[in-house]
């Protein structure tokens, strides 16, 4: 009998090899503005924007069970504080866009509070009723534009830097540095014991309330967390387009639509997920963004035939079929080698 204990681990080769690749692609695109051009550029930042959302919306549902619709309220919530505390009270843009994270964690407790009263689809629909009643509320904003929106005055604009290339250097490290802080952020909590408790509930809320795992705290926290992290990059996306209107800012096919596309199609409760959902997502439109109608159709068919075909999405197909895991959040048990 052999009584060598198993050999327990959460890296792999795949996982070490994918952390190096990360930092050397991590180290070229913040090298872009000397080797891009401007439209790459302003490409690249919105598809890290859209990355984050996704991973921010794949923590929320994939792994708490909390889908949303109505993650837009946090994104124009976000765009419009970040105006608010730029014009009225000449804040920094920087400073502004954690202001917006800040203040965005202090309305969804009691959001969350109301919304978590309600389950399954009756949950979904709450949280989209949430996102009208912000919209509608900004719009009756005077000093903000009301129902057409404003723009940033040229001031606040002039304050995040001298030139305009630079801004837009500026525009695009933000958004860069925004998406590692939301990847790294979800990866961390995700291997930390609030995490371990998130897997647990995910798999079987009994048996994890069972163990004395607090089922409404820990989703709780994960809504206020993603609420807050969700209003930042809506405020990166206003301060980039430099006007913002309520049926722009809390436009639930862009900020929720197409990020539900992203992580269905990208397999939902995976961090690899998003990361191949969102470049799909930017293939298909930058491809098919000139058909009209026909573009959204070709999204449509594409998700169907994902869910019916390959529900865990592609990256649940490339998992299974070569057994890799980029980002080690779960335990590898490994059998003991035999000794002859």
């Amino acid at each position: 009998m052999n009584n060598t204990p198993l050999q327990v681990s959460r890296g792999s080769r795949a996982s070490v090899t994918a952390m190096f690749i990360g930092l050397i692609i991590l180290a070229i695109l913040i090298a872009a503005p000397w080797w891009a051009g401007r439209a790459d550029m302003r490409l690249m930042g919105e598809l890290f924007l859209y990355l984050s959302l996704a991973s921010l919306w794949n923590l929320m549902a994939g792994y708490a069970g909390l889908v949303s619709v109505g993650q837009q309220a946090y994104v124009g919530f976000g765009g419009y504080v970040l105006f608010a505390l730029t014009i009225f009270a000449g804040v920094h843009p920087a400073v502004a866009l954690l202001g917006a994270g800040v203040l965005a964690a202090l309305v969804a407790i009691p959001v969350a509070t109301l919304v978590f009263r309600l389950r399954g689809a009756y949950f979904a629909i709450g949280t989209w009723v949430v996102a009208e009643v912000f919209r509608l509320s900004f719009a009756q904003v005077s000093s903000l534009g009301g129902g057409s929106g404003t723009s940033l005055p040229t001031s606040v604009i002039k304050s995040m830097a001298s030139g305009r290339q630079a801004r837009e250097w500026m525009s695009y490290w933000m958004a860069l540095a925004l998406a590692v802080v939301v990847i790294t952020s979800v990866f961390f909590f995700l291997r930390s014991r609030k995490g371990l408790a998130l897997s647990a509930i995910r798999d079987n809320e009994l048996a994890a309330a069972s163990l004395g795992i607090n089922i409404w705290r820990t989703k709780f926290l994960v809504y206020v967390v993603t609420a807050a992290l969700t209003a930042m990059v809506g405020a990166l996306i206003f301060l980039q387009k430099l006007r913002i209107s309520p049926d722009a800012a809390f436009s639930v096919n862009d900020w929720t639509a197409f990020v539900i596309f992203i992580v269905v199609i990208g397999g939902i409760g995976s961090l690899e997920g998003p990361i191949i959902g969102t470049l799909v997502f930017f293939a298909l439109r930058e491809t098919l963004a000139d058909l009209g109608t026909v573009y959204l159709i070709a999204l449509g068919s594409v998700a169907i035939v994902v869910m019916l075909k390959a529900p865990q999405g592609l990256w649940g197909i490339i998992r299974a079929r070569w057994d890799l895991q980029l980002f080690p959040l779960g335990y590898r048990v490994h059998p003991p080698s035999v000794k002859k």
